[in-house]
């Protein structure tokens, strides 16, 4: 084993790498009993259940090609609908240039505040998201919609959030859009994702069936401590392994905690933030109630943060005429869980009978709750120091930084067209590893990207 690359998680990233390397060269030591980390689906009772709404929309004709390889053409391929929900009504998503249905004493106070908003001169860039937000929408619809949600999703207020991580995440609407949108719907939906491709079966975690095929994969293999001075690597069975070349993709805030870095770099990590969700899955004996694939409920007086219904997503994530509504819940250690989970899921469960997801908790079949420690990494305002403190130490034993490793993203386009050699001993990967605001096609090409700069 110590001649092969050891790829620390089984997840859709440390797969892709030892895909695209070679699996006979790798081995991926896998904490869990299963592979494919947050990609994994879970079958309960006729429902398939992901970590998530995991949704393919990808611009990459490659992630494409391999994923619908995956699944051996089978997949779904549809217009997305998502929906917006603000006490009692239903808002088209994004809800800045869909104002018509926003209750008319709120609409006109939104309109009148982006129009002087967007009146003024802009002297400097923003200085958080906070800011961002009301230079984009103006005070009243920040901080009703866009503001209030951050809180709930992040966990933490907007004015400590940078605002790196946007690029076309928020949509920066023009002011036609805007005036027009509040008058009635818009000729052309404005959301990012316009369309979007699942398997017909199995949930979304067949789109790494391709990567898993074939892999070395050492299930139950907890990694407890990690020297990089000595390229050491300790399970929880006391075992230990030398490594000559390591890729990471364990979250980077807990490979520093259990790793011999001096106490000042683990002060740095422990300053990574990072959200936990709690997942809310709730079966119910009646079709979908909503049209929509998923939503977002902006009341802050609800634990229900994002929904989406999993046969909506494909049909057979379900039985017939039955729907599955799952619910994400947020909290960090900003904003820690206060309630029992089974307290929260039996409010949620009160939320989607409100909101009209579930005719009547009479008609509820099971409800199942998931708890995921690393759901998002938070890009505040303390983020981008302590990353460069981690990686400049990391530096020293064997990784090699990147141009834009401290970037919330990745642009392939430019970073695969010039592959730069990289026979690092120390690689990192993924949204965790790197720390990165990465999608399931950032983790495959990541993969590709790091196999080709190892053999150039």
């Amino acid at each position: 084993m110590d001649e092969k690359i050891i790829i620390l998680g089984a997840g859709l990233t440390g797969l892709s790498t030892s895909y695209h390397i070679g699996h006979d060269r790798c081995v991926l030591l896998e904490k869990k009993k299963k592979a494919y980390g947050h990609i994994q689906s879970e079958e309960i009772d006729g429902f398939t259940w992901d970590e998530g709404p995991h949704l393919s929309f990808t611009k990459y004709d490659y992630v494409k090609e391999l994923f619908e390889k995956s699944v051996e053409g089978n997949f779904l391929e549809y217009e997305v609908k998502t929906a917006n929900y603000y006490k009692g009504h239903w808002i088209p998503h994004p809800a800045q240039t869909n104002l018509f249905a926003v209750p008319e004493k709120l609409r006109e106070e939104c309109l009148a505040d982006f129009r002087k908003q967007r009146k003024k001169d802009r002297e400097s860039a923003p200085k958080n998201y906070d800011e961002w937000l009301k230079y984009a929408y103006g005070d009243t619809f920040a901080e009703t919609f866009p503001s209030a949600y951050t809180e709930k999703y992040w966990t933490i207020e907007p004015e400590k959030l940078d605002t790196d991580w946007v690029g076309k995440r928020m949509y920066y609407p023009s002011v036609d859009d805007v005036e027009n949108g509040a008058k009635g719907p818009l000729p052309e939906e404005t959301h990012y994702i316009k369309k979007i491709r699942y398997p017909e079966s199995g949930g979304y975690q067949s789109y790494g069936q391709i990567f898993k095929n074939g892999a070395n994969i050492e299930y139950g293999s907890e990694v407890t401590a990690i020297s990089f001075k000595e390229k050491k690597i300790t399970l929880n069975d006391s075992k230990t392994l030398h490594y000559d070349t390591l890729i990471n993709t364990l979250p980077l805030d807990y490979l520093i905690s259990i790793s011999d870095a001096p106490g000042e770099v683990k002060k740095a990590a422990q300053k990574l933030l990072c959200t936990s969700v709690l997942l809310v899955n709730v079966a119910a004996d009646h079709p979908t109630a909503r049209p929509e694939n998923w939503f977002y409920v902006y009341d802050k007086d609800k634990f229900s943060t994002r929904i989406n219904c999993t046969e909506k997503l494909s049909p057979n994530n379900a039985p017939d005429g039955k729907t599955g509504v799952q619910v994400e819940v947020y909290f960090s250690d900003e904003k820690p869980m206060n309630e029992p989970v089974d307290e929260i899921a039996d409010k949620v469960v009160e939320e989607l009978v409100e909101m009209g997801f579930v005719h009547s908790k009479e008609d509820v079949i099971y409800t199942h709750k998931k708890f995921i420690k690393w759901a998002n990494v938070t890009f505040d305002l303390n983020r981008k120091e302590a990353h460069h403190k981690i990686l400049s130490w990391l530096e020293k034993y064997g990784l090699k930084r990147e141009a834009d490793d401290l970037e919330p993203t990745t642009d392939w386009d430019a970073k695969l067209e010039t592959v730069q050699k990289n026979n690092a001993e120390l690689l990192l990967a993924g949204r965790f590893g790197q720390w990165k605001y990465y999608w399931t096609d950032d983790c495959v090409l990541r993969g590709k990207y790091i196999a080709e700069s190892l053999s150039n």
